[in-house]
């Protein structure tokens, strides 16, 4: 029989991340998988981690659920922004009155920037060619 988890999905930039989260007695390594490996592993940065785990430390939720998210597409911190938002997202399902304070924290909110597109005659998106006087 499959284990009891609330689902999540987050998006940044390039990245898109699908987040389980699992409580912690069903899960006795307690731990956090990220792409099947330790999250240390995927993140080596400390304030990546912290990036990550920011909507479970809030909500004093650290102990009480264990993380398995699988992520694909972009960089690393969009890759950690992606993963912080299906954990908020997973964190409100299985507990509807966090969600005040999630919101509050400005971790439910989708951030929608990214890469601005190249345009024609540029050289990047807004940097044109050096001027030649003569």
């Amino acid at each position: 029989m499959a284990e009891k988890y609330y689902y999540g999905t987050g998006k940044r930039k390039t990245s898109i991340a699908k987040v389980r989260l699992y409580p912690s007695k069903a899960n006795q390594d307690g731990g956090q998988l990220i792409n099947d490996k330790p999250m240390s592993e995927s993140f080596s940065r400390q304030s990546w981690k912290a990036l990550i785990l920011e909507p479970l430390a809030v909500t004093d939720q650290l102990e009480s659920f264990s993380v398995v998210a699988q992520v694909y597409g972009g960089g690393v911190v969009g890759q950690a922004g992606a993963i912080r938002l299906g954990i908020s997202k997973a964190l409100v399902l299985a507990k509807p009155e966090l969600k005040k304070v999630l919101r509050d924290h400005g971790l439910l909110t989708r951030d929608a920037r990214i890469k601005e597109s190249k345009k024609y005659g540029l050289k990047r998106a807004r940097r044109a060619p050096q001027y030649t006087k003569r």
